[in-house]
């Protein structure tokens, strides 16, 4: 019976859809804009929304979360800029896929696998919420510790040709994760008793110059270079195409709903684990993955979506949000009277059901608005480079600014643009820094938490074999960084080349 409830949630007042409307259309443009997070508006709109009945303020934050997650892949294909850290993976692929004339189909996959990310996120949500929270409560800081020397396992293959180049690259952002002031032991790291470093590096400043402000200076370089005719022709991918990436996109779902329920991950790191896992499963990619392949944007963009609703998992059942902006959506629920937690289901279930009745509008305003204004979009590809580069700069000093409003930060843009154009000349990846970055404050605190637990660093790893949790994602991590070498390959070479060869002998 409760389950009715999500019928009548919104129809009983029709003004909800059209606020979820609003607020979906709003976030996909909102989160075209770098450095513009969806926490950033989330947050503003809590204070906007305050004397609100509290049905149409959570339509309105919504619809906003949901659009903003999708609407960052927009400028990471079009100008290879992600509008946020979910979209770092889209851009290795959706960018290729924009500098072959085909940005209108890489738009177009990426709105489709939102849409189908997202639904995943909200079935999970519906019918899996009680037991999914229950398996992450059981997380220990051990098996979070894991869960980061998981995502660094893959740094070797993130958009890298040899494994010692990625990890390279991912230790790197690790370091730069740790320069500011010790949050434990209020100690100055890296700062060189420079004032303004005791604050840290934002991981959004460093993905706009490692990304935005290097693509100038690499387009500066390339003097021959010409403006590229997009086919905006066929925007929405055939029937045949979604049912052959089905597999593809389940998988990326489930990695989405089990990484966003976990606190502190997020969409951003699903994202990479995603693509991680199509880079490794995929057989036949559409193209060779970080040259174009339609795959590297499904993987990412289910994935980022489909955390959406598995973030809501542990905010609705346990009080603890899965990420940054459902933290922000706690505050405003709490403002608003409700009580996330245990009891919310059993003593509130309409809330609960119009949360997901709400999620479940916005994610066909997504595929909407995806699927709108695609066409004007890709004309931005088309403008000549003397006009787009300096645009393109002026949106990495905006998004650099954007969030923390210290000047500081546009030096600190224009040095990873720098950084970022060496590494791409000499063919070494940045999107591992990137992850690094993401992944520092998650290890480091993990790190430290473990060993006040477990007494010592040793009893780590004795503590490992005492969680099955743990043991899995070590064998995990062991597996992904042997999957790298160079014995793996050539041993898969020839696996490969016997299995042809029976099915050569069959036929």
């Amino acid at each position: 019976m409760e389950a009715l409830y999500f019928l009548t949630a919104v129809f009983r007042e029709p003004f909800l859809i059209v606020l979820v409307g609003i607020g979906t259309f709003a976030g996909v443009y909102i989160g075209a804009l770098p450095g513009i997070s969806g926490t950033m508006a989330i947050s503003l709109l809590v204070s906007l929304t305050f004397g609100w009945p509290v049905g149409q303020a959570m339509a309105l934050m919504v619809g906003v979360f949901v659009g903003v997650v999708y609407g960052a892949a927009r400028p990471a294909i079009l100008l290879n800029i992600p509008g946020g850290p979910s979209a770092v993976a889209t851009a290795l692929d959706g960018y290729n896929l924009a500098k072959k004339g085909l940005a209108g189909k890489a738009m177009g996959v990426s709105a489709v696998s939102s849409f189908f990310g997202t639904m995943a996120g909200i079935l999970a949500l519906a019918i899996f919420a009680p037991p999914i929270a229950g398996i992450a409560m059981r997380f220990r800081s051990v098996d979070y510790l894991m869960l980061a020397f998981l995502g660094l396992a893959m740094a070797g293959s993130l958009g890298s040709k040899t494994m010692a180049r990625g990890i390279i690259a991912g230790a790197i952002g690790l370091l730069i994760g740790t320069i500011g002031i010790d949050p434990q032991t209020a100690v100055r790291r890296f700062t060189f008793d420079i004032r303004q470093l005791n604050a840290g590096v934002d991981f959004i400043v460093a993905m706009v110059g490692l990304f935005g402000a290097s693509e100038v200076l690499l387009q500066i370089a390339d003097k021959k270079g010409k403006p590229i005719k997009q086919d905006v022709k066929k925007i929405v991918p055939p029937w045949r195409e979604i049912l052959k990436h089905f597999p593809l996109t389940i998988r990326s779902s489930i990695i989405g709903v089990m990484v966003g329920v976990l606190p502190g991950a997020g969409g951003d790191i699903a994202a990479l684990l995603s693509y991680d896992q199509a880079k490794r499963s995929v057989k036949k990619p559409t193209a060779p993955f970080g040259e174009g392949a339609v795959e590297g944007i499904i993987a990412p963009e289910t994935a980022n979506s489909a955390a959406v609703g598995g973030a809501f998992i542990p905010m609705l059942t346990t009080g603890i949000p899965g990420d940054a902006v459902t933290a922000v959506l706690i505050s405003a629920m709490f403002i608003h009277g409700l009580r996330p937690g245990p009891g919310f289901m059993a003593h509130t279930p309409q809330f609960f059901w119009l949360i997901i009745a709400l999620l479940t509008l916005a994610a066909f305003f997504l595929l909407a608005a995806g699927l709108t204004g695609i066409k004007v979009f890709t004309k931005i590809v088309e403008i000549p480079k003397g006009i787009l580069m300096p645009i393109v700069l002026v949106l990495s000093i905006i998004g650099a600014l954007a969030m923390r409003n210290n000047v500081v930060d546009i030096v600190w843009m224009f040095g990873f643009g720098v950084i970022g154009y060496i590494f791409k000349r000499f063919d070494y990846p940045v999107a591992p820094i990137i992850l690094g970055l993401i992944l520092s404050n998650l290890f480091e605190s993990n790190f430290r938490r473990a060993v006040m637990l477990d007494g010592s660093i040793p009893a780590i790893f004795t503590g490992i074999l005492q969680s099955y949790i743990s043991i899995f994602l070590f064998v995990m991590v062991v597996f992904l960084m042997f999957t790298q070498t160079d014995m793996y390959k050539r041993w898969r070479k020839k696996l490969d080349a016997k299995i042809q060869a029976r099915h050569g002998s069959t036929k």
